[in-house]
C-alpha cells in the first residue's frame, strides 16, 4: 500500500508540472476566459479535462505504445492537431476588435450583447479537441504508464490515477478561468483586446508548427 501512495505522488506531481506549464491547453482556456467570459472558459475547461479520459484510456489498453510505434498513426495526430491550432491561430488574428468603452460593468454587457457566445457544447468541444489531438500529450502519457506506473499496479488503481489527473486538470483550468475572467482583467482586455487576440494568434501557430515537427525519438 505504501507503494501505491508513493507512486501516486510521483504520478500527481508529474501532472501538476504538465498541467501548469505553458501550453495549448492553457492558451485556449486563455482566449476564452478573455473573449468570451467565464461560462465558456469553464465549458472549455472542462473539455480539455474529459480529453485525459481519452489519454488514459489508450495508455491503460496499449494503444499507446502502438501509437508511438506507428510513424504513420502518430503522423495522423500530428498533423491533424497542428492543423487545429493552426485554424485556432487564424481564427483569434482575424477576430474584429472589441467595442471601446470605459466602465467595466459596461464594458461587460456590450461585450456580451456584441459577440455571438459559443454555446457550451462548442466550448467543450474546443477544448477537447486542443488536448485529444495533442501529439505531446500522447508521449506524456505513454510516458508516464511506462516508466512511473508500474507495470505491476492493478487496473483499477491506475484507473483511479487517471480520475485524479481528469480533476486535476478540469480543476486548474476552471482556476484558470475564474482568475481571468475577474472584472477588472476583462476590463482590460476590452481596452486592449484588439492585440491580445493578435498576440494569442501568433501563439497557436506557434503552438502549430512545433507540434508539426514533433518527433517521437
Amino acid at each position: 500500500m505504501d507503494f501505491i501512495w508513493l507512486e501516486f505522488l510521483k504520478v500527481a506531481l508529474a501532472h501538476l508540472l504538465a498541467v501548469a506549464s505553458p501550453g495549448p491547453d492553457f492558451a485556449i482556456v486563455l482566449r476564452q476566459s478573455l473573449r468570451h467570459g467565464r461560462r465558456t472558459a469553464i465549458w472549455t475547461s472542462v473539455g480539455v479535462g474529459m480529453a485525459i479520459t481519452l489519454h488514459v484510456t489508450y495508455s491503460l489498453l496499449g494503444l499507446g505504445l502502438i501509437l508511438k510505434s506507428s510513424a504513420v498513426a502518430f503522423d495522423i495526430v500530428k498533423y491533424s492537431g497542428a492543423a487545429y491550432l493552426a485554424w485556432l491561430g487564424w481564427q483569434a488574428l482575424r477576430s474584429p476588435s472589441s467595442p471601446a468603452v470605459s466602465d467595466p460593468a459596461v464594458a461587460d454587457i456590450s461585450v456580451q450583447e456584441s459577440r455571438a457566445q459559443p454555446t457550451a457544447r462548442a466550448a467543450w468541444l474546443t477544448g477537447f479537441l486542443t488536448n485529444a489531438l495533442n501529439p505531446k500529450a500522447t508521449l506524456f502519457f505513454v510516458a508516464l504508464f511506462v516508466t512511473v506506473i508500474s507495470a505491476d499496479t492493478p487496473t483499477v488503481i491506475k484507473a483511479g490515477y487517471g480520475v485524479w489527473m481528469v480533476a486535476a486538470t478540469t480543476g486548474w483550468f476552471c482556476l484558470v478561468s475564474v482568475l481571468f475572467t475577474r472584472p477588472a482583467v476583462r476590463a482590460a482586455f476590452l481596452r486592449y483586446g484588439h492585440w491580445v487576440d493578435r498576440v494569442l494568434g501568433a501563439v497557436f501557430i506557434a503552438f502549430a508548427i512545433s507540434l508539426a515537427r514533433t518527433s517521437v525519438r
